[in-house]
């Protein structure tokens, strides 16, 4: 929910674009960050005396050029001497959140149509992405483009290596923490659908016949739930089936035996989430997004190099298909339901465009 710093009363129309993202099936990470956007629009537009409901072009102009050049709060313990500033990506984020709560808003007259109007403009397209039709007669070229939006450089999805990912798992000192990180480099799962998963999920035996599965070989169920107690959510609507490795059954049995003997063990023993909190209170409580992110972040910062759960996923997906696995059977593993979806994935190394030159190079000396 959102509501007044001063009053503490409830910001109605805040609250009821939320309500509307939780019925639309929107994860409770999603509401959460979308929720902080949305209070950080309207303490703008009250500090500054903005109707936040009738914005004009120069209010919205400022406020997303204040997006970058307002420093953030300081954080922790030991702040750094340097001020942080929000990125142009982070801003582009924010402002769509004002944009749709705009949206939100006119449709059930809050905000006027005017505004709507303002929000976005017609953009002709001249490099179309791959497999847009833009129709027998270009009709498709134009399309609705955000008037607030950070033109930005393609930075590129960062993987990691083979040698990467082992050293990762080897500073994670928890058994717990070795399966998680494992997990995601094997299957390529997003975080919220590792952290969503249960017991029941898990078929690691050779055969399943016995829990009424027709899959052969140690394997795991991604399936999408509404009501799991952590929040977490997959973001795939189609429930899917992804093999594991033996080395990976072996990292969850390391798990278990960590979760069987850790403090308080008798109180969840038998709890149906996978991931749970084990050295932290409340023990046994299910594995957030916050505990994760407190995780990946910690290792971060003892490698030196970025790490987040994402980067699991790319690489797992970049692996697969560098090895000549086929887009169609890496498209199903990952969950995509559109093909286009691929695109971001395959990418092409210092060492392949070498192995091409010397390859030509080798193919005329030939001749």
């Amino acid at each position: 929910m959102v509501v007044d710093a001063g009053t503490y009363a409830l910001h109605v129309q805040a609250c009821a674009y939320l309500a509307s993202l939780r019925s639309r099936g929107c994860s409770a990470n999603t509401e959460r960050a979308y929720a902080g956007r949305v209070a950080l629009y309207l303490s703008y537009c009250q500090d500054r005396h903005i109707d936040w409901a009738a914005p004009s072009f120069m209010d919205l102009s400022g406020l997303q050029r204040w997006l970058i050049t307002e420093p953030l709060p300081v954080r922790g313990r030991r702040p750094s001497l340097e001020p942080r500033f929000r990125s142009r990506g982070t801003a582009n984020a924010v402002m769509t959140v004002v944009s749709g709560f705009l949206r939100f808003g006119a449709v059930h007259g809050w905000v006027t149509p005017e505004t709507v109007a303002m929000l976005s403009e017609p953009k002709q397209l001249f490099h179309l992405p791959p497999g847009y039709d833009p129709g027998e007669t270009g009709q498709f070229r134009t399309v609705e483009a955000s008037s607030f939006r950070f033109a930005l450089t393609d930075p590129g999805y960062q993987d990691l290596s083979s040698e990467q990912i082992a050293a990762m798992i080897a500073l994670a000192g928890r058994a717990r923490d070795r399966f998680l990180i494992a997990l995601l480099a094997c299957t390529g799962l997003r975080i919220g659908e590792a952290l969503g998963l249960r017991r029941e999920d898990l078929h690691l035996l050779a055969s399943s016949r016995v829990l009424g599965c027709g899959t052969d070989g140690p394997h795991l169920h991604v399936r999408r739930r509404t009501d799991n107690p952590n929040g977490a959510l997959a973001k795939s609507r189609r429930p899917r089936t992804v093999p594991v490795t033996a080395a990976l059954v072996t990292l969850y049995t390391d798990y278990q035996y960590e979760r069987d003997t850790a403090a308080d063990a008798t109180n969840f023993a038998d709890g149906e989430m996978v991931f749970v909190n084990l050295f932290r209170p409340p023990v046994g409580r299910p594995m957030s997004y916050p505990n994760a992110k407190d995780l990946f972040d910690r290792l971060a910062r003892a490698a030196d190099h970025p790490f987040r759960p994402h980067m699991l996923r790319h690489s797992a997906a970049t692996a697969w298909l560098r090895d000549g696995v086929d887009r169609d059977v890496v498209q199903r593993l990952l969950g995509h339901f559109s093909p286009l979806s691929m695109e971001r994935y395959r990418h092409v190394t210092d060492a392949e465009t070498r192995q091409a030159v010397e390859r030509v190079q080798a193919m005329r000396e030939h001749r």
